[in-house]
């Protein structure tokens, strides 16, 4: 496997505190809410916790989906300057982990790819 690098190139703060993971088989809501970004669906756990998710992780059918695969909806909070490394990259957003071994996901547009 190939290493890749990005450095932030404007900072990013997530809006959300509490990171929502959803494990493969789960059965979630899904909402209306439009997404800027193509791909995302805005979903629902069985707790009542709502989050973005990637269209390709879920097999929609009607108002409900079945997960595909596990997903951990973190977002990481990055400043300026800072390099991270690239884990995978998803519909315009890259999942990236920092030195201290912080992991989340950061919008592309955030990042300059090396």
């Amino acid at each position: 496997m190939i290493l890749k690098f990005c450095k932030v190139i404007s900072d990013y703060k997530s809006p959300y505190t509490e990171p929502l993971k959803i494990r493969k088989g789960e059965i979630l809501q899904i909402g209306n809410k439009e997404s800027e970004w193509s791909g995302w669906v805005w979903c629902m756990n069985k707790t009542g916790k709502e989050r973005w998710v990637p269209r390709n992780y879920i097999d929609i059918q009607g108002n409900t989906g079945i997960m595909l695969q596990d997903y951990d909806a973190t977002e990481l909070n990055v400043s300026n300057g800072e390099e991270l490394k690239i884990e995978k990259e998803e519909s315009g957003w890259i999942w990236v982990s920092n030195n201290e071994g912080k992991q989340g996901w950061v919008p592309l547009d955030n990042l300059k790819i090396k």
